[in-house]
């Protein structure tokens, strides 16, 4: 004997009620099957919203009443094919009578009790039933229908009925001893109390008529038909990349269950578990699918210690805590003495191990009253001092971490916490049973989907790590880094295991966000169209989303872009800075910066502030941590006047050079930033402060080339113009160094913890002299490179190696 259960949206509509026969067809060839069918979760809704309406005295109850009866009609009119449906439409009419004689009631007495509402579910699901039934009979199937309300005998807590199994075990038994039937259909989640009233057997109802009756039969199999394939790794509504689990241990389904997998609800099931009658988790509407098959053996296909990970949203938690609790016994007792009497379900306990305090958790809609009843039950303790006024946190969720294999592995525990606790998640209380087969926590509600995510990620997938971008300043550079990333991330995801999503974007106009990841064949044209850009929106909806592993990365030279660096950090969200200004700024800021990259663990690089994408800032920090001391920085760090001194010539003009290399790219938009030497000095400065430095920009002596009308002019188009004017400033300088075999070169100096920029004539025995077009060179003289530098030395500018570099700080932080 087989027990099949179907319900919910699998039997909502006749397309899912063909599937259903089908499915009893297949298994009827081979056993006796016992079909438990429920219309709980969809019928029924629609029962109780005309219910609700008529108590409101609102005629629109008889408005979904004949809905309700339309909708029958037509699932008879279309299931119902070669013979009569008289004898079906009688039926029905007899239900809905009762049913209109019910709402009309209601409509005048204004009340639903709950002896009402199981009068009202049961006529649902005996509808169904019956509708089956004549459909199988109509197929000329060996089938017969009995209401399980004459097996399933209980007590009168309607709603939530308690079995009698002694009465019901042998009501089943005789029952099957006699019927010859190859098909027996039963309606789910309806019963009797003793005297002879209608009851329902609560959540999970109909689960429980199917177990109970597989457990009196001794079943060789329950199999539970939902809309799911099975119990998955994870909500897969939460997380995409859930997968499917074929086989789980009884305590395995139960803790999952318990801790929110909602496929199963675990008192249902406990009559089946009792006898170890396996259960299989099926698809109504893909029936092929293997689905979950939940046994006695402890299987596990992939060798994991994890089987599962769920989840339970609306938690709040309680503490009770003070003192007078410590050594004194009692205090646990009464406690939930208490949380009983109302009737209050724990799902959470944790207790300190100074029996200073006891935290426990439980759903949020029961906090008030939990919290009512324990400061009454407490109320002289608390006059004493002796222990406090009950604490409660609300907007929380519990994760579970499952599996029966984790007793033997050992870090588990480690991994799951440093996990979550390098994503910022943070963890309020914390519960692991003796049997080591459940690890729970309680997170804020908002962090659920990127726990489960990150989780996940750490357990079941194959150490592929989602790194989520969002990246401000979408403009030259901004737009060759996301032309990287789009030809490099298949061979990242298959080389390195590393899955590049970019979230985000934003100009100084539009900003656009698709959490599943933006098309990048397509963004020009969507950022276009997108939402108007603010940084404090950016901010927030990066926030909101609060992903694993999110990177923000500035490709701006905007102040005010620098200066909510410190709202990403402390949100744990890694910064990736193109933008100089945030580490040259007052040391104060910069140390800041630095500080709160250190307490929450989170990456804080800026690679291309000095020598675009030359590995400048890393090589350094690498000498630094590992006990060299740098004692001389020479260096030529700006690639646009190296570019501009090496193609000046006796041939142009100092003005053409300038436009040309700003035609190429090589210089801001306003050349004066270049020219004036305040991106040196800010890049000298960087890199002394990464030396171990404290120095602030005004600290750097700056000695300017430009003539007296361009470092004072007001514009772009004045300052151009004064290079036409000064022309013989500028040639003076040329000549000067030509007449002297020497090389213009802006040259960055930091010695014994000073630093200086200025334009210096270079001569030929210099490794300065050879530096061609836009390249940079940085000499450190360091305890260990005493008499020979370490030298770096590369292209300095350019679209494409600044956004290189950015790409390489990103696969920095992906490899950490």
């Amino acid at each position: 004997m087989k027990v099949l259960k179907f319900g919910g949206t699998s039997v909502g509509s006749t397309k899912n009620l063909l599937k259903v026969i089908n499915i009893v067809d297949i298994a009827s060839r081979t056993s006796n099957v016992v079909v438990v069918v429920s219309a709980v979760g969809g019928i029924t809704d629609k029962l109780l919203q005309a219910a609700n309406l008529a108590i409101q005295k609102s005629r629109a109850y008889k408005d979904v009443f004949e809905t309700i009866k339309t909708n029958h009609f037509d699932i008879i009119e279309e299931l119902i094919q070669s013979g009569s449906k008289s004898n079906i439409e009688t039926i029905l009419q007899a239900h809905f009578n009762e049913l209109e004689q019910l709402f009309d009631g209601l409509y005048l007495i204004n009340e639903l009790t709950p002896k009402t509402t199981d009068q009202l579910l049961s006529i649902g699901e005996l509808m169904l039933s019956n509708i089956l039934t004549e459909a199988f009979l109509d197929r000329k199937f060996d089938v017969a229908l009995k209401n399980s309300q004459d097996l399933i005998v209980t007590d009168a807590n309607y709603t939530k009925a308690t079995v009698d199994f002694e009465n019901t075990n042998e009501n089943v038994k005789t029952y099957f001893k006699a019927c010859r039937a190859s098909i027996s259909v039963i309606p789910g989640f309806v019963s009797r109390s003793h005297n002879g009233n209608t009851t329902t057997l609560g959540r999970g109802g109909s689960d429980y008529t199917a177990a109970i009756i597989a457990s009196a039969l001794d079943a060789v199999e329950l199999q539970i038909w939902t809309d799911v394939s099975g119990l998955h790794t994870a909500n897969p509504k939460l997380v995409k990349q859930a997968k499917p689990i074929h086989n789980i241990s009884y305590q395995e389904a139960v803790e999952l269950s318990h801790f929110g997998a909602k496929i199963l609800y675990p008192p249902t099931i406990q009559p089946v578990l009792n006898k170890k009658i396996p259960i299989t988790i099926k698809n109504t509407m893909n029936a092929d699918d293997a689905g979950t098959l939940i046994s006695n053996n402890n299987s596990n296909e992939n060798h994991l210690p994890v089987k599962g990970i769920s989840n339970i949203n609306d938690i709040a938690l309680l503490t009770l805590q003070g003192n007078g609790m410590v050594g004194i016994p009692g205090f646990s007792k009464r406690l939930f003495e208490s949380l009983a009497q109302e009737k209050i379900n724990v799902i959470f306990i944790t207790q300190a191990s100074s029996e200073h305090s006891i935290c426990f958790g439980i759903l949020e809609s029961d906090a008030e009253q939990a919290c009512n009843s324990i400061n009454a039950h407490f109320e002289n303790e608390i006059k004493l001092h002796k222990i406090d006024p009950i604490i409660v946190e609300k907007g929380l969720s519990i994760i579970a971490i499952v599996g029966d294999r984790m007793k033997s592995h050992q870090g588990i525990s480690g991994k799951v916490f440093s996990t979550l606790g390098r994503n910022n998640v943070n963890v309020r209380a914390i519960a692991q049973g003796a049997s080591e087969r459940n690890i729970s926590a309680v997170i804020d509600k908002k962090d659920v989907k990127k726990a489960l995510n990150t989780l996940h990620e750490q357990f079941f997938e194959v150490k592929t790590k989602q790194i989520n971008l969002f990246i401000t300043g979408v403009g030259n550079v901004g737009a060759r880094l996301i032309a990287q990333i789009d030809k490099q991330k298949k061979f990242l995801k298959q080389h390195y295991k590393i899955k590049l999503r970019i979230i985000g974007l934003s100009n100084s106009r539009q900003m656009l966000f698709d959490e599943n990841g933006i098309d990048l064949n397509a963004w020009e044209s969507q950022i276009n169209n997108g939402e108007t850009a603010s940084l404090k929106g950016f901010f927030n909806a990066v926030s909101t989303l609060n992903l694993r592993n999110s990177i923000f990365i500035d490709i701006t030279a905007n102040d005010q872009v620098a200066n909510m660096y410190q709202h990403y950090l402390k949100q744990n969200i890694a910064v990736v800075a193109c933008n100089k200004i945030a580490c040259s700024s007052d040391y104060e800021h910069y140390n800041t910066l630095k500080q709160l990259s250190r307490k929450y663990n989170v990456p804080f690089l800026f690679e291309t502030n000095v020598g675009a994408g030359l590995p400048v800032i890393d090589t350094l920090n690498h000498l630094i941590t590992s006990g060299d001391q740098v004692r001389s920085i020479q260096a030529v760090l700006s690639g646009s006047l190296n570019f501009v001194f090496n193609n000046y010539e006796d041939t142009n003009t100092f003005k053409d050079v300038v436009k040309q290399a700003q035609k190429e790219g090589y210089t801001e938009p306003d050349p004066r930033i270049d020219l004036s030497g305040v991106d040196v000095a800010r890049k000298i400065l960087i890199l002394a402060r990464e030396s171990g430095t404290v120095m602030n920009l005004e600290d750097i002596e700056n000695t300017s080339f430009l003539s007296k009308a361009g470092t004072t002019s007001n514009s772009v188009n004045e300052f151009y113009q004064t290079l036409t004017d000064d022309e013989n400033h500028y040639r003076d300088l040329y000549n000067s160094a030509t007449s002297k075999n020497c090389q213009l070169k802006y040259v960055a100096e930091f010695n014994d913890g000073k630093a200086k920029v200025g334009l210096k004539e270079i001569n030929e025995d210099h490794p300065f002299y050879n530096l061609k077009g836009k390249d940079n060179i940085v000499m450190f003289y360091t305890d260990r490179y005493a008499d020979q530098p370490l030298i770096i030395q590369g292209a300095g500018a350019g679209a494409e190696v600044t956004a290189s570099g950015l790409f390489a700080d990103i696969i920095r932080i992906a490899n950490n």
